[in-house]
């Protein structure tokens, strides 16, 4: 099993960010990758509520969202869209979305743990001001075993992931939009925990960048084994790792050290 995580850098143009990760995605497929996972908020990061509204859609009519339809069942691919905002009512969804090789949605997950923080460099993020919550944990059953389903804050809350690890999983997915003044404190360290607790696989895209005035992204976009080692790293810039996957390692490993029991 080949994995691509992809490392882009999305802002408040739609337009572009949909350009670059459709660029990536078809990379990814010449590249051979058999699962294929885009960051958090693939399509528009943005605080401004006008910007947002315009280039927010319903789950059956986002542009981007049909192209990568479109792309899966062309190529036979399975393709994890990170996350995009979806309209829900008057407020958003922040949500991920399984495709499979058909080009059929077979599983979305809404996060669960919304950002609201005052960051030491006076940065603010209030998500639960434009997102609902999610209330249920996800996980899909592919090919090669379970991936269970999270996003970006859910990493600080381990018992969304040992919840998630009760489901026989192979794989987590964290796709995110890490800002960079918490990302070099504590991304790379949650995610270690996270795969050495649950004996999963981490696939971890990350945006990366000056994504608008008011935030910025770490990147360092990385896919971890589930005991901890780092498979391959993307440090800075934008592009696309991949790594080869033993899906039994998970299995394997919860045999010799039972602590999931």
């Amino acid at each position: 099993m080949k994995v691509a995580c992809i490392q882009s850098s999305a802002g408040e143009n739609y337009s572009k960010n949909f350009n670059q990760i459709i660029k990536f995605i078809n990379l990814s497929i010449k590249n051979k990758a058999d699962l294929i996972i885009t960051p958090e908020t693939t399509s528009l990061i943005t605080s401004n509520k006008k910007i947002l509204y315009k280039n927010t859609f319903n789950m059956g009519s986002d542009p981007l969202l049909l192209k990568v339809k479109e792309i899966a069942k062309k190529n036979k691919k399975w393709i994890l869209i990170g996350s995009l905002p979806i309209k829900d009512k008057k407020k958003y969804r922040n949500r991920s979305i399984m495709i499979n090789p058909m080009g059929k949605i077979i599983a979305y997950y809404d996060k669960i743990k919304m950002f609201d923080v005052k960051l030491p460099n006076k940065e603010r993020h209030k998500e639960s001001k434009t997102y609902i919550p999610g209330k249920r944990l996800v996980s899909v059953k592919l090919p090669w075993g379970r991936l269970g389903l999270t996003i970006c804050f859910d990493l600080r809350f381990p018992e969304i992931y040992r919840s998630l690890s009760k489901k026989n999983l192979n794989f987590i997915s964290v796709p995110s939009a890490f800002t960079k003044i918490t990302g070099q404190k504590h991304w790379l360290t949650l995610l270690k925990a996270r795969a050495i607790e649950n004996f999963c696989y981490i696939f971890a895209p990350n945006q990366f960048g000056k994504n608008t005035k008011k935030r910025e992204t770490f990147g360092h976009s990385v896919i971890i084994s589930p005991d901890g080692k780092i498979l391959k790293i993307k440090k800075k810039g934008i592009g696309i790792i991949y790594a080869d996957i033993d899906p039994g390692l998970s299995f394997k490993l919860r045999k010799v050290i039972p602590s999931l029991n």
